[in-house]
Order: structure tokens, then C-alpha cells, then sequence
């Protein structure tokens, strides 16, 4: 039998599909295009954080007017709709893990988190128990089938390609999530969402972080970590100290705005960056931007989802969202790994993810980890 097109040898009238609907349009789109393909299509939305939080909140996702437009979506497309109260695991999993990383002088990526936990691990459990052969999202990210099993590739429009924040997926979750969207644009998404009539089809993206209201983290942080709120000295290089700060978690390596350096005298009136956080003696150190310069990171908690890999080999990296494709160079170490740059990286931050894709095209995801502090 032919395979479909979730790349099952099912019909679609046998394969259950359960679509993981935040309330936007992205997801909305995903359970439409596949209920109209004849999939028997489940709806589950996630409640990550307390509604009244976000209530009347713009650009969230997984709570309060969100949680409602995923329903009112469900029952436009006739199909089952379950909300799961994952508010205590989000909590621990993904916020305090959050609030914990700035203590440290860390900038964690959230997304990255809630991806590998509550969304890939126990949703995808979940769905599993549901009876369901597949987990769909909106992430605009492609599975495509290798020669070794399926592999992770950027999205086909590279202004929304997601794939940094999904990194962590392994490979038995890959082998069992689908991403009906990564070979469109979003103008497309769009469209469709007017096609199929549905009530989200003009709603905005999200834009903050789910759980931080108009991004201001450093509030999130203080709330959840008031112990870890303490005042200390901005210092130069040389340890000279040239301002005061309240707490280093308004600070991230690379930051050159809202530096208070009331201290400073004498005639160096170069622009000054954040060049690390030391958290252990609540110190902020700056320097010239050219001592952001990192030829080599190190990596911790990496997920490997390529080829094995000996000794140094050519890839592409990107150390944040948003950024192109650096050449570099990487070995794997155990657990861990190194990481040459071709070219000096500015303003990388530990806690970053630094994401690692084949050489040759810089499609497919190899895998990753996070940034660790130099000593």
C-alpha cells in the first residue's frame, strides 16, 4: 500500500492524528489541512500557565483567550478537542528552569525547553495513549525521510524556519511527529486559514515568550527568584569598577544599552558591552567589542540526531534564532562538544543553544546543545 501523505501505510480514514493546537493560526491550519485530507484528526491543547495571567494578553500562546480560540477552531472543524493541564510541569520543567539560568548569568532559550519537555515528551506520550499514530504541530520545520530514517530540516521559508528552537527533538520523537507546514510560507499558512473559514485566520503571531508579559524576563525572574535579586559592581577588563547595577539578570553578554557606568572617568570613551556575568560575586564585566570575539564554544547536554562523527568535521552553526549560518568546525566529546568558528563570534552567551547543521547546505538539523561558561 502507498504511503500517505503523513508518510504512513495507512489510509487516512485509519490514521488518528493528534494535533497539538496552541489557539494560533499555525496550528489551527495543521489540524485543518489534515482533517481535509480525511485523517481522523484529535485536538489537544495545553494549559501551561494560570489564565487569569494572561487573560486579554496579546501574542501568547497555551492559556486564557488562546486556549479558547483552539476550541472554537475544533468545533469548526468538527473534530474532538481536550485541554490537559500541564501547568505544574510547565512550572518546573520550564519556568524555574528559566529563573534558575538567569541566577547563573545565564540567557536561556524557554521555547527550547517546553519543546523538549511538555510538548515532545509528554505530550507526545499522551498522545500515544490517545491511540494515535502521529503528533502533528505548526513548527515550520521538515521531516524528511533519509536513506538511515527520517531526518530534521530547516523550514522552506527561512524567515519562519523554527528549527534552532527544535534541536532537542531525538529520533524516536521524530520518527513520530509530522510538521505539515515546513514546506510553505507563512503568506501561504494564511491563506489557508481564510480558505477553511477559520475564526483565527487574522490573529497575530505570538511574539514574547509565553509566560513574560511585554518581555520583561527580568520581572519574571525576580518574582520567581527574589533571593537571587542582589545589587553589585560593573567592572572593566582590568576589574576597575566604573558603574553600580541592581541585578545582573537585566544583563546578557553582548548588551550594550541601559549600561550604568556612572563611574567611569579618564579619556577611553569607547562604547563599552556586556562581556560575561559573574554571578558569584554579582559582577558585571564590560570591555570593548572586540573582546566579545569567541573562536571556540563548549557544549553540554547535546542531543545527536546526524551521523556519527569522528574526530573534527566541517558544519553550520547558529547561535541564536535569528542569525544566518556560521561556517565552523565541531567534535563530539561524550556528552558534549567543541566548537571552532571559521570567524570570531560576537556576543555569544552561555545558556545559548548553539545549533549545528550539515556543511554542504545547511538544511538538516545534526543537533546541538547549550553554551557552557568559560572559565
Amino acid at each position: 500500500m502507498a504511503r500517505n501523505s503523513l508518510d504512513l501505510d495507512k489510509a487516512p480514514a485509519d490514521t488518528r492524528v493528534v494535533v497539538a493546537m496552541s489557539g494560533g493560526v499555525d496550528s489551527s491550519v495543521t489540524a485543518a489541512l489534515l482533517k481535509e485530507q480525511g485523517y481522523d484528526v484529535v485536538g489537544v491543547t495545553l494549559q501551561l500557565y494560570d489564565h487569569g495571567v494572561a487573560v486579554g494578553k496579546k501574542g501568547a500562546c497555551c492559556a486564557g483567550q488562546d486556549i479558547q480560540d483552539a476550541r472554537q477552531v475544533a468545533e469548526r472543524l468538527g473534530i474532538p478537542h481536550y485541554v490537559l493541564d500541564y501547568e505544574s510541569r510547565f512550572r518546573s520543567e520550564v519556568m524555574d528552569s528559566f529563573a534558575d539560568a538567569y541566577a547563573r548569568g545565564e540567557t536561556p532559550v524557554p521555547c527550547i525547553a517546553c519543546n523538549r519537555t511538555v510538548k515532545f515528551r509528554d505530550l507526545l506520550r499522551t498522545a500515544r495513549d490517545l491511540g494515535a499514530e502521529a503528533l502533528a504541530t505548526g513548527h515550520y520545520v521538515q521531516r524528511v525521510r533519509g536513506e538511515a530514517g527520517p531526518e530534521l530540516h530547516r523550514g522552506a521559508d527561512p524567515a519562519r524556519d523554527q528549527s534552532y528552537f527544535l534541536f532537542g527533538t531525538t529520533q524516536e520523537q521524530l520518527d513520530y511527529l509530522r510538521f505539515p507546514l515546513g514546506h510553505l510560507p507563512k503568506s501561504e499558512t494564511r491563506a489557508l486559514a481564510e480558505h477553511f473559514d477559520l475564526p483565527v485566520a487574522e490573529k497575530p503571531d505570538s511574539q514574547d515568550i509565553c509566560f513574560v508579559p511585554g518581555g520583561d524576563y527580568a520581572a519574571v525572574v525576580q518574582k520567581l527568584r527574589p533571593e537571587a535579586v542582589e545589587p553589585g559592581e560593573i567592572v572593566d577588563l582590568q576589574g576597575r569598577v566604573v558603574g553600580r547595577h541592581d541585578d545582573i539578570v537585566h544583563f546578557t553578554v553582548g548588551q550594550r544599552r541601559g549600561l550604568a557606568l556612572g563611574e567611569r572617568d579618564g579619556t577611553d570613551n569607547d562604547r563599552l558591552y556586556v562581556v560575561r556575568l559573574d554571578p558569584e560575586a554579582r559582577r558585571v564585566v564590560v570591555g570593548p567589542r572586540s573582546a566579545l570575539g569567541r573562536t571556540d564554544i563548549a557544549l553540554y547536554d547535546l542531543n545527536w540526531i546526524g551521523p556519527a562523527l569522528e574526530g573534527r568535521v566541517p558544519v553550520q552553526v547558529r547561535v541564536r534564532s535569528s542569525q544566518a549560518l556560521r561556517p565552523a568546525e565541531i567534535e563530539l566529546l561524550g556528552e558534549g562538544a567543541t566548537v571552532r568558528f571559521t570567524e570570531p563570534e560576537i556576543g555569544v552567551s552561555p545558556g545559548q543553544a548553539c545549533v549545528v547543521y550539515d556543511a554542504a547546505t545547511g538544511s538538516r538539523v545534526l543537533g546541538g546543545g547549550f553554551i557552557r561558561r568559560s572559565s
